[in-house]
């Protein structure tokens, strides 16, 4: 029947495997076999499928999932793919299940970043349009003006948008703190490149609700009081999501 159909980065990412992003990225990489066929992006399967990533086969153990918060060196990447890049977050931390990261903290930077097996949560997590705050502290090359506080505050132009407002706040002669609410690509780093300054250290120190507390290299798993307020958050921002959607556009006077 029908209902006891799901396509198969569902089915990968409820399994904890991977996130749907990711499982499609594995499908169209042709690593991904349906009783020993490559399927083609979109393909449902039953209960009955046996499915295999890179000829090992997936099957859920019904185990509970893995919330890690992670402080993440410098020259650490966050890939999955052990098979590429040698200094891999998964092979770093060696954790005894297989994780994923949920985002990434480009290789220069450092501090917190979240890790698990459950696909559905890393999928509300980065669609996440409200409350996906993620604070940094950031050291540059010459002292801050006011000016770079104020126009990284209002928006920089880089990869052909303009950046959500945000905050900034001066904490030294050459450091500053940042929160944001988006995630472009190397997004600090290319806001300050713009404005002729160079960031020689970053470090994420929160996401979210979640607070970068445990020396460098280390992890632990998230508080059930932590991942209760986390879901929450994650539950209003969808709501407001919705609403958006639903509201009629603003007219102009």
């Amino acid at each position: 029947m029908e209902e006891d159909l799901k396509r198969i980065n569902k089915f990968l990412s409820e399994v904890g495997y991977c996130s749907r992003r990711e499982a499609d990225k594995l499908i169209e990489a042709g690593r991904v076999t349906i009783n020993g066929k490559v399927p083609e992006m979109g393909t449902k399967i039953s209960k009955n499928d046996v499915v295999h990533v890179d000829g090992k086969r997936i099957s859920d153990t019904n185990e509970g999932f893995v919330y890690l918060a992670f402080n993440k060196p410098v020259g650490i990447v966050c890939t999955t793919d052990t098979r590429v890049e040698r200094d891999n977050i998964i092979d770093y931390i060696n954790y005894h299940k297989r994780i994923f990261p949920i985002g990434r903290l480009d290789k220069p930077s450092e501090g917190l970043i979240l890790l698990t097996d459950d696909g559905d949560i890393v999928n509300k997590i980065l669609r996440a349009g409200y409350n996906n705050e993620k604070e940094y502290l950031v050291t540059v090359n010459k002292p801050i003006s006011q000016t770079f506080i104020e126009r990284m505050s209002n928006g920089v132009p880089i990869l052909d948008t303009i950046t959500k407002k945000c905050v900034v706040e001066k904490l030294g002669t050459n450091e500053f703190r940042i929160i944001l609410t988006q995630g472009l690509n190397r997004q600090i780093r290319r806001m300050c490149e713009y404005l002729d300054y160079e960031v020689e250290t970053l470090k994420r120190i929160r996401i979210m609700n979640i607070k970068l507390d445990m020396p460098v290299g280390s992890y632990r798993e998230l508080t059930e009081a932590e991942f209760k307020e986390l879901n929450a958050l994650l539950d209003s921002s969808e709501k407001r999501m919705a609403e958006d959607k639903s509201s009629p556009p603003r007219r102009r006077k």
